[in-house]
Parts: C-alpha cells; structure tokens; sequence
C-alpha cells in the first residue's frame, strides 16, 4: 500500500507533526514542551480549576493530564491546593515563574501561527477553523 501525499489523514497528519515541531523549538529554551504549553495556556485563561477540568479544556485524558501537571509542579511553575469543596481532589494554580511565561510564550507561539497562516486571509483562516471543527466533532 502506498501513502497518498494528497489524502486529508496525511495532510493533517504532516502539518500537526511540522507545526508541533515548529512549536518545540520555539519552546525548549523554556524548557516547556508544547503539550505544558497548552495546559499553561488554559490556566492562563483561568486559575484554581481542577485536574479534572484542565483535562476537558485540554483534550487529554485524566491520567495524561496529571503527569503533565506532576511536571509542571516540579518545574515550579504551578502548585496545588486542596480544594475546600472536596478534600480528595485538588485546585491547580500558577506560581509567578508559571505566569511570567505568559509574556514571553504567547508572542512566540502567536508568531509561530502567524508564520503558518502567512498568505491565508482571515476569511479562509475562518473557514478552515470551522471545516477542522465539523471534521473533529464527525468524529
């Protein structure tokens, strides 16, 4: 069987896998990984949530989730809290380290985008969000 480099599974394939390693080497120096970078993006957007939570803003599974936040913790740039609603989970939080990335990894990663939409319009751009999200929820 031959790869069809025409085929929408390869197409989407090779460009998640040459934005993702785009997005690695921008964040090394930081010594975040992209998958870090998104769950810091969404405690960013919001603080003291829950494992349970960043897992469903995220996409990833529960398990997936806490070792990426175990990593993060010790990085230093997120502590937990025991959540006064339910003493058997947890509130994750930034520390200032985690939000001082902000400043520095959202210009590099928007830039990075911005590079990959280059020539696009900003109505093609729309178009193609919504097609990617018809696809996702197909499935």
């Amino acid at each position: 069987m031959t790869i069809n480099p025409n085929s929408l599974g390869f197409i989407l394939n090779r460009t998640n896998t040459k934005l993702k390693n785009s997005l690695i080497q921008c964040l090394k120096p930081y010594d975040v990984t992209p998958e870090q970078w998104g769950i810091l993006k969404c405690l960013w957007g919001q603080e003291g949530i829950t494992p349970k939570t960043i897992a469903e803003l995220t996409s990833k599974d529960r398990p997936t989730t806490v070792r990426i936040l175990e990593k993060l913790e010790k990085k230093g740039l997120i502590f937990r809290v025991v959540n006064s609603d339910d003493n058997r989970s947890y509130l994750i939080y930034l520390t200032d380290k985690g939000k001082e990335l902000k400043n520095i990894l959202i210009p590099l990663a928007e830039a990075k985008i911005n590079r990959a939409l280059t020539g696009i319009n900003e109505q093609d751009t729309q178009k193609l969000l919504q097609i990617l999200n018809r696809i996702y929820d197909n499935l």
